[in-house]
Formats: structure tokens, sequence, C-alpha cells
């Protein structure tokens, strides 16, 4: 159709050009048309309009049907060969059936042509079947203007030869890259493909992500995968991981209060581990159990404040009341408030408060620990089986 209309544009351009010429110095001429009493009178200018317009529209109807009579004859056609299909259609079923790996010559033989999408197609070929040199090369002798596409497939392969460096340095290059024109129709699938990557290169290589100069490619899924897996492998962090990893929390500390409650757990068991952030840490527990009791957020916020090097029982004592006023009948403030009484020597307190919730594991256990105070084995044990074992105590750092 584009072929079509720029044809007649080109001829239409000529014929007004080679009027013009012809016209000069003698006007615009005058022709009368009579037939069956109809009269016509113009000019060869209009006559030209009149014509071309004619010849247009006539060839765009005898497309449209071409297509359309063309596209029915299809729909009934019989298909014995699969050669028989046209490019296209040869090409969305092999998507359809994900064949790009068992048909990857003919995925070669169709884009061949193609001085765009040749070399980053030949690099997926390779990729599919894991010839990751191969594919690189081809990367290189890809078409410029295709840069977005070969950067892309870069990214994927240096994550498939687990080569963090190489890929986080093109991830930054294309976070701030401008995209090509030609890709805008495709934007938002474009960002959607980044942002991909950049979740799998902070799940793959979660201490390399903290790297990044700049934060927000991740989604709420992935984030918390990437916060999980950085506790998964916290014990393989070294100094300059950490100090990437504070930095990070210095960078978002007002952010993270907005993010969702999971997220933030996440957060608060990080900070645990990092004792320069210990204030960072009650803070941010504070704010947590300020607009929801969660069981989880308050053994971490206790044992944050129980591992001070001088705990302040009276602020401590003072913040559960506070709570407890706020969130009534819940064993484990008196299970914390046991701890502060015994440690500040008040025992007839502590006594009082083992009264409480007969049922309740949690206090279940103080009543046998104390019970056991003059036994030191057998307390030893029965805090080995309360402390490891989730279903007494379900804290999961």
């Amino acid at each position: 159709m584009k072929q079509i209309l720029l044809a007649y544009v080109v001829v239409s351009i000529v014929l007004v050009a080679l009027l013009s010429v012809l016209s000069y110095g003698h006007g615009s001429g005058y022709i009368y048309v009579y037939w069956r009493e109809w009269q016509l009178q113009t000019n060869i200018w209009l006559l030209l309009f009149f014509f071309l317009s004619i010849s247009v529209s006539l060839q765009i109807l005898w497309l449209l049907l071409k297509r359309y009579f063309s596209r029915e004859q299809r729909k009934v056609e019989t298909v014995f060969n699969f050669k028989n299909l046209h490019p296209y259609e040869q090409l969305a079923v092999i998507w359809l059936l994900d064949a790009a790996e068992d048909q990857h010559q003919f995925i070669r033989q169709v884009f061949a042509q193609s001085g765009l999408l040749k070399g980053v197609m030949e690099a997926r070929m390779h990729s599919i079947q894991q010839q990751y040199p191969q594919a690189l090369a081809a990367l290189n002798q890809s078409s410029a203007m295709a840069f977005e596409l070969a950067e892309i497939q870069r990214i994927e392969i240096y994550l498939a030869q687990q080569q963090p460096e190489q890929a986080l340095t093109h991830l930054e290059f294309l976070n701030q890259h401008e995209l090509s024109p030609w890709l805008f129709k495709v934007k938002t699938a474009y960002q959607k493909r980044l942002i991909a990557l950049w979740g799998e290169f902070a799940t793959q290589y979660p201490w390399h992500y903290l790297r990044s100069t700049k934060y927000g490619h991740l989604d709420a899924d992935t984030k918390q995968k990437w916060l999980t897996e950085l506790l998964t492998q916290f014990e393989q962090a070294d100094a300059e991981n950490l100090q990437a990893l504070q930095q990070r929390y210095s960078d978002l500390s007002e952010q993270i209060f907005s993010q969702s409650y999971a997220i933030q757990v996440l957060w608060l068991k990080l900070l645990s581990r990092l004792p320069d952030l210990a204030a960072q840490h009650e803070r941010l527990a504070v704010q947590m159990l300020s607009e929801q009791f969660n069981q989880e957020v308050f053994y971490l916020w206790f044992q944050q404040q129980l591992l001070k090097q001088q705990p302040d029982y009276a602020k401590i004592e003072k913040q559960i009341n506070l709570w407890e006023q706020k969130y009534p009948a819940l064993p484990v403030f008196s299970f914390a408030k046991w701890h502060i009484f015994t440690a500040t020597a008040r025992y007839s307190e502590a006594e009082q408060l083992l009264d409480l919730y007969p049922e309740h594991v949690l206090m279940s256990y103080l009543r046998v620990k104390s019970n056991l105070k003059d036994q030191p084995e057998l307390l030893k044990q029965l805090n080995l089986i309360f402390e490891n074992n989730s279903n007494f105590v379900e804290i999961k750092i």
C-alpha cells in the first residue's frame, strides 16, 4: 500500500513538473466535455487531478479486494506442507510451539536478508544452544541500529556465563541510554524486559546489585527475593559488601517506611545483623509495631534491646507497656516482661507473671525454666530445644 502511494506521488510530481513547463506562457488551457445533456468545463490541472484520483482509488480497491479474497481462500485451504505457509505464519508456528531451538536453521534463513536483525537473531540462535562465545561474536557484527536489542542479549549472556561485573556495566549503560526512535512503539515491552534483567541480576548476585549507581529497578516481588538472598548469603559478605548495604539503607531510609510490610520485615532482619545501624533498626521496628503488631518484629526489637552492652530496662519496660495498652492480651508481652523483671531482680513480679496464660507455649516454657533454675544441665537442654524449634518460637531470621 505504501509503495503504491509513493509511486503515485512520484508520478504526480513528474506530471506536474512537465505540465508546468508546457503550460508556461500559455495558461492552464480549457477543456469542454458534453455528453448526454451533461456539460463539464475545466482545465488541464483539474482533469489531471481527477484521473489520478480515480486511478489511485481503483488501485487501492483492487489491492484490498485481492487481500480479502486471498485471506478468505487461506481460511478454507488445506495445508499439506509447512513450506507452503507464509514466512510470518511459519515463524508464528515456531513461536507457538517454542521450537526455536529445533528450527534455528530456518530462523537464520528467514533473517539472513535482514540488515537490521541478522546479527541479533544469529546471536539468539547461538545463545539458545549455549554457544555464548559465538553469540557474542555475532553481536559484535550486528547493526548499530539494533544496539538496544544487542545489549539486552549481551546482558543475558553475561548472566548465563556468571560474569556479574560485565552484566552490571551493560545494565547501567542501558539504564541511562535514550531509546532509539524506531523502538518507541515497543517502549513498554523494552522497559519490562530491562526491569526483568535487573531482577535476574539482583537475585543472582545480590551483593553486586548494591554497587549499582541508581535504584528503583525492582518491583515489589523481586525486591523481596533480593532481600531474602541477601539474608541467605549474609555470611559470605565481606566488609565492602556490608558497607555498601549500610549505604544503600541510608540512601533509602525514608522510602523504607512506604514499602510493603514484608519488605520492611526483611530490612529489619538485615539491620539486626548490622551493629552500626542499631539506631535505625530500633526506629524501623518501633514504627512498624506502631502500625500493627507482628510477633516476629517484636522479637527482633526485644532481642536487639537485650543485646546492648547496658540495656535500659526501664525504657524497654515503658515501651512494652505502651504496646500492651494498644495490643492487649498478648502473651508475648508477659514473656518479655518476665525477662526484664528477672534481669532487674524483681523476682516476685516475675513469679506473678507465670500464672498468666496457662495454655500458652511461651509462658509454659518460662514456668518449666523457672522450676529448673537450680539444674543448669537440664536448663541448658531446655533452652536448646526451645531456641531451635520453630514450633515454639516463630523467629525466622
